[in-house]
């Protein structure tokens, strides 16, 4: 944790409250004492400095002085096909510490239909592997995660105007020319499940203007492929 960030309802005026995970790191992990100062944020807000007021086994208190903003986000809509529910965690931890904001969690042919009864996908849960990753990056505009149960309805009515005045690209072993490096401009990035998209579903994406690209011949697992891919688009 690089950030303490805070919700709204932890922060009263100039005074914030901390508890449970965020106390038990201030306390096992910087081991602080009052007087200590800690980088701290609000959720969508801005961030700034904490200055421990009091600290015990319970919570502790903090003076704040919130005025730096949140770093720029960069300009890339994830679209992934619903991984494995474990792997679902780290992937949202690692998307949202690399300033991505727009995750679409999207079906395949491939995901199989348990992953979508997983509780990692409540609001909260979610909510808080993202937190994870902002907190990890000194971030803290909370991503937007959408949820899109069928793939053809998405493809068909949706993707087209969410690819926009974008560069869409999808990851996948066909693709005819390697994927870009340092893009620098707004791009919608569309990644497979475990085995990759089947050739209906390429040919789908195709037809709304997707271009497959690769990556190399490496079969790469979700959670290793996403951070390589937004790397290697957005090195900076």
């Amino acid at each position: 944790m690089n950030l303490l960030l805070l919700q709204s309802s932890q922060i009263n005026r100039t005074e914030a409250t901390v508890t449970g995970r965020q106390l038990e790191y201030l306390t096992s992990v910087h081991q602080v004492d009052e007087g200590a100062s800690v980088r701290v944020g609000q959720v969508n807000g801005l961030m700034g400095v904490g200055l421990i007021k009091s600290i015990n086994t319970e919570r502790a208190v903090l003076d704040i002085n919130l005025d730096t903003p949140a770093p720029a986000p960069i300009p890339l809509k994830l679209i992934m096909a619903m991984p494995r529910p474990k792997m679902l965690r780290r992937c949202l931890q690692s998307i949202s510490s690399l300033g991505v904001k727009q995750i679409y969690l999207i079906n395949s042919k491939r995901v199989e239909k348990s992953f979508w009864q997983t509780p990692f996908l409540s609001d909260e849960a979610i909510q808080n592997e993202l937190i994870l990753g902002l907190e990890q990056s000194r971030d803290t505009i909370l991503p937007k995660v959408y949820l899109r149960k069928l793939f053809k309805p998405f493809v068909e009515d949706e993707l087209g105007d969410l690819i926009k005045n974008t560069k869409a690209l999808v990851a996948h072993p066909s693709g005819k020319n390697n994927c870009p490096i340092d893009i620098q401009k707004p791009t919608t990035l569309v990644v497979g499940p475990e085995g990759g998209f089947i050739p209906y579903e390429i040919e789908k994406l195709k037809e709304v203007g997707v271009e497959a690209v690769s990556i190399g011949p490496r079969i790469l697992r979700v959670e290793t492929a996403v951070p390589a891919l937004i790397s290697r688009l957005f090195p900076g």
